[in-house]
C-alpha cells in the first residue's frame, strides 16, 4: 500500500512539472567520444545519445543538442547557465557533485577508467624464457621424476636375474632403467635393453600405455613454448597500477583520465582525441593513454591494426550519468525512465550493440 501510495503521489507530482518541461526547448549540451557520442556527416548516434532520445521521447521533451568541446567545459557551462543539461558518459566524481549548480541523475552505465599500452617487440632473450616457463619446466620435473621411478622399479624387478642389462649396482642399474623407460616412452625402443622377469614385464606394459599420456602433456607444453618463441610475441614492462608513477601519460583534456593521472603522479601529456593520444604512445611521446575502457575498446575494434593493447589492469571503475543544474524539476522524470531503461535491458542492449 506505501509502494502505491508513493507511485501515485509521484505520478500526481509529474503533471504538474512535465506540462511546462515540455514547453521549453531544452538547451542539451554533448561531450564524450565514441561509443557514447557518435558523430558522423552531422548526426549524433552512440550510447549516450541513443539513451537520451529514449528519455526524451518517453517524456516529450523538446530539446537542441549543443556540442561541448570536452566535459569540463560542459560542467562549466552548465554551471554557469548555458545550457540545460549536459549529455555524454559524464563521470560522477566528487568534484563534480560539490558543485553548488550541478546535479547528476543516477548512473546510467558503469565502466572502468583502462590503461592503453604500446606493444613492443619482444627481445631474444624474452621469447627464450618461454622455454623456462613454470609450464614447460614442471612438465620436464615431472618427467624426470616419473623416469626415475619407473626405472628404479625396473632395476628392482631385473637386478637379479637380467644383471646383465640392469646391474646390481644401484647407480648403473637404475641409470639402465631409466634409459629403458626413456626408450619405451619416445616408442623408438632401441632393443638394447629389454625386461625378462614377469614383474619386468608387467610393469614395462603399465608403462607402455602411461607413456601415451605423458607424450601427449609433453608434446603440448613443448608446442605452446615453441609457438610463442617463433611468433615472436609482444611484450611490455607496465604490470601493475604501482609502476606508473612518473610516467608520462597521454590524456584527453577535461576528463575524469587527466584527473586519474595527476593522482597517480604522472606527467600528464594533453590531447585532443584517442586517436591522438595513442598517436603519442606509438611515437614514444607517452608511455600510456588513460581513456574510458568501452571507448578503448570500441576504438581498438574498428582500427585492430593498431600495434597497442589494453593493460591486464583497470584504474577505477567511472560511473556515467547526465549532469543538470540543481533543482531543475527534470531530476525525477529522468531518474524515473533511466531506471525503467536499465531495468528493461534497453541500456545493456544498446551498449552491447556497439562494443561487442
Amino acid at each position: 500500500m506505501k509502494r502505491s501510495a508513493v507511485a501515485l503521489g509521484l505520478l500526481l507530482g509529474l503533471q504538474f512539472v512535465l506540462p511546462p518541461l515540455m514547453a521549453r526547448t531544452l538547451k542539451v549540451g554533448v561531450s564524450g567520444s565514441a561509443p557514447f557520442v557518435i558523430q558522423n556527416d552531422g548526426d549524433r548516434s552512440g550510447i549516450s545519445i541513443n539513451i537520451w532520445r529514449k528519455i526524451a521521447e518517453e517524456n516529450n521533451l523538446s530539446y537542441r543538442l549543443i556540442q561541448q568541446p570536452t566535459p569540463r567545459e560542459g560542467i562549466r557551462a552548465l554551471n554557469e547557465g548555458e545550457i540545460d543539461l549536459l549529455v555524454g558518459p559524464i563521470s560522477i566524481t566528487a568534484d563534480r557533485l560539490n558543485l553548488p549548480g550541478v546535479d547528476f541523475t543516477q548512473p546510467y552505465f558503469i565502466g572502468k577508467e583502462g590503461i592503453l599500452l604500446p606493444l613492443k617487440p619482444a627481445s631474444l632473450l624474452s621469447r627464450l624464457q618461454v622455454f623456462l616457463g613454470w609450464a614447460v619446466l614442471s612438465s620436464i620435473l615431472i618427467l624426470t621424476t616419473v623416469l626415475l621411478v619407473v626405472g628404479s622399479l625396473i632395476w628392482l624387478a631385473e637386478r637379479r636375474t637380467n644383471s646383465e642389462q640392469f646391474p646390481a649396482k644401484p647407480v648403473p642399474g637404475i641409470a639402465n632403467g631409466m634409459w629403458f623407460a626413456l626408450v619405451t616412452l619416445t616408442t623408438v625402443g632401441y632393443g638394447d635393453k629389454a625386461p625378462i622377469t614377469r614383474i619386468g614385464r608387467s610393469l614395462t606394459s603399465v608403462w607402455m600405455v602411461t607413456s601415451l599420456i605423458a607424450v601427449s602433456s609433453l608434446t603440448a607444453s613443448l608446442a605452446s613454448a615453441f609457438t610463442l618463441f617463433l611468433s615472436g610475441n609482444t611484450s611490455n614492462s607496465i604490470t601493475d597500477p604501482a609502476q606508473l608513477s612518473g610516467q608520462r601519460a597521454a590524456v584527453l583534456e577535461g576528463t575524469s583520465g587527466e584527473e586519474l593521472a595527476q593522482d597517480k603522479n604522472m606527467r600528464v601529456v594533453p590531447s585532443q582525441s584517442l586517436g591522438e593520444a595513442i598517436e603519442k604512445v606509438l611515437t614514444n611521446q607517452a608511455e600510456v593513454v588513460i581513456f574510458d575502457r568501452p571507448a578503448i575498446r570500441y576504438h581498438l575494434k574498428n582500427n585492430p591494426e593498431l600495434a597497442v593493447q589494453l593493460a591486464p589492469f583497470t584504474l577505477a571503475e567511472q560511473t556515467y550519468g547526465f549532469a543538470f543544474r540543481t533543482g531543475d524539476p527534470l531530476r525525477t522524470p529522468l531518474n524515473l525512465s533511466i531506471l525503467k531503461l536499465r531495468r528493461s535491458g534497453a541500456v545493456e542492449a544498446l551498449s552491447n550493440d556497439l562494443l561487442n
